[in-house]
C-alpha cells in the first residue's frame, strides 16, 4: 500500500480510455499510451474526467485503476479519480485505489446534487479519513458541478496539511489561483487543469504541476520545462502553437473527440471511439484545422530540438 511520502509535482497527463469496436476497454492500447507518455518525460498519469470515468461501470472503473497501477508501477506516479455521487461510493473507490498502489487520489464533488459547501467538506472529510494517501481536490466546474470556495480550500488545507492538493478549474482561473496562493500564505499546492491553455500564466502564479490531456504532451512538456528553466522565449513560442488547438477543445466531449483523433494520428490509438451519447462530433473542417495546427506544433518542436544547446 502507498504512503503519502511521495511529493506530487510536474506533468501528470490525464490518459484516455481506449476501446475495442464493441466499446470494451482495450488494455493493450492503454499500455501503449502509457509507454508513449513516459517516452515524452511525464512524471506520472491521471485517471480522471477525460478518462471517461463517468461513462464506466463500477467494475470497469476498478479494473482500469488496477491496470493503470500495475502498468505504471516503478515507472511514474499514478493518481486515480474517485469522485462519485455519494460519499460511501467515493470512499469505496478511494480504498480500492489505495489498495492497488495509487500514489494519490483525485475527486470532484457530487454533480447531481446541489450540495452546500458544508456538505462538500463532509464528503471530502470522509475521503481523507478512509485512506492515508494524498487527495487532489478537483473543482471541475468548468464542465460540471459548482465552484468550490477559497474558504473551503483553506479549511481542507488546515485540516489535512500535506495530504491535500488542489486542481481549481473555476473561472477566472488566474485570479483564483492567486487568491488561493495568497489566502494560504503559499501553502496550497496546485495543479493546473486547462489543457495547457492557462499553463504559462499559471506557472507564474506558483503551481506545482499540470494535468493536461495526452494528445499534446510533447508540447506541454516543452512548455513546462521552458518555464521551469526561465526560458520565456521558448515558452511563448510553444504556448503560441499550443493554444489554438486547446481553444477548439471547448467542452469535455470536444476534448475527448479531438484528443483521441490526435492519438490516432500519433499511432497510439487505432480508433477514436467515445462512449455515447456525446455532445460534440468532430466535423471535417474542424478536423482539418486541428491537423494543420498539430503539424505547426510538430514543426516547432523539430526546430527547437535542432537549435537546442548541445
Amino acid at each position: 500500500m502507498s504512503t503519502h511520502s511521495k511529493t506530487l509535482a510536474g506533468v501528470y497527463p490525464v490518459f484516455h480510455t481506449p476501446y475495442h469496436a464493441d466499446e470494451s476497454i482495450d488494455y493493450a492500447t492503454l499500455n501503449k499510451q502509457f509507454d508513449y507518455l513516459l517516452s515524452h518525460g511525464v512524471d506520472g498519469v491521471v485517471m480522471a474526467m477525460v478518462s471517461e470515468t463517468l461513462r464506466l461501470s463500477e467494475s470497469e472503473r476498478k479494473q482500469l485503476a488496477e491496470a493503470t497501477c500495475k502498468s505504471m508501477r516503478s515507472r511514474g506516479g499514478v493518481i486515480i479519480s474517485v469522485g462519485a455521487e455519494s460519499s460511501r461510493m467515493a470512499a469505496d473507490y478511494a480504498k480500492h485505489a489505495e489498495s492497488c498502489g495509487a500514489d494519490a487520489l483525485m475527486a470532484i464533488p457530487p454533480v447531481a446534487t446541489n450540495a452546500t459547501q458544508s456538505q462538500v467538506m463532509d464528503y471530502f472529510a470522509r475521503l481523507f479519513d478512509s485512506v492515508t494517501i494524498p487527495i487532489v481536490v478537483q473543482d471541475a466546474s468548468a464542465y460540471v458541478g459548482n465552484a468550490l470556495s477559497i474558504d473551503l480550500y483553506i479549511e481542507m488545507l488546515d485540516r489535512y496539511g500535506d495530504r491535500v492538493y488542489f486542481k481549481p478549474e473555476a473561472s477566472p482561473i488566474g485570479p483564483r489561483l492567486s487568491a488561493l496562493r495568497d489566502a494560504s500564505n503559499g501553502r496550497a499546492r496546485v495543479f493546473e487543469g486547462t489543457g495547457g491553455l492557462a499553463l504559462l500564466d499559471s506557472c507564474r502564479r506558483g503551481i506545482v504541476g499540470t494535468m493536461p490531456g495526452a494528445d499534446l504532451i510533447d508540447l506541454i512538456v516543452a512548455l513546462w520545462n521552458a518555464m521551469k528553466r526561465g526560458d520565456d522565449e521558448t515558452a511563448y513560442r510553444v504556448h503560441g502553437v499550443l493554444c489554438p488547438i486547446v481553444v477548439l477543445q471547448n467542452s469535455l466531449d470536444a476534448f475527448l473527440s479531438i484528443e483521441k483523433h490526435l492519438l490516432v494520428r500519433r499511432g497510439v490509438f487505432s480508433n477514436t471511439l467515445v462512449r455515447g451519447p456525446v455532445g460534440f462530433v468532430l466535423d471535417r473542417e474542424t478536423r482539418d484545422e486541428i491537423d494543420r495546427l498539430f503539424d505547426r506544433g510538430q514543426k516547432l518542436l523539430t526546430e527547437l530540438k535542432r537549435t537546442a544547446p548541445r
